[in-house]
């Protein structure tokens, strides 16, 4: 940690689900994290390490979002964008009707 405004982090992907990122302090021991969540992410695979500040331009979720889930709750979970999965549901609503 560095400040209030920024955040030394490491950026793990996910070997089970590709575009699933979990971002934690850099100095976090990835032991405390929730087993539940190590359950679905699998053993994480190091990326990056990035230093985020509030100003700092990522590409799907504002930066200060993850410094703040970071803090609260020891990490933030980056889950892969909605493709063509989304429409299915409406899909089978439609049939339905």
């Amino acid at each position: 940690m560095i400040d209030d405004h920024r955040l030394l982090c490491s950026i793990f992907r996910s070997p089970k689900r590709e575009g699933m990122y979990l971002y934690v302090r850099r100095d976090q021991d990835l032991r405390e994290l929730p087993e539940a969540l190590l359950k679905v992410f699998g053993v994480p695979v190091h990326s990056m390490d990035l230093l985020l500040s509030a100003e700092k331009k990522l590409a799907r979720v504002e930066a200060a979002k993850v410094i703040a889930q970071i803090r609260e709750q020891g990490f933030f979970l980056q889950m892969p964008p909605q493709d063509h999965e989304e429409p299915l549901p409406l899909a089978r609503k439609n049939r339905d009707a």
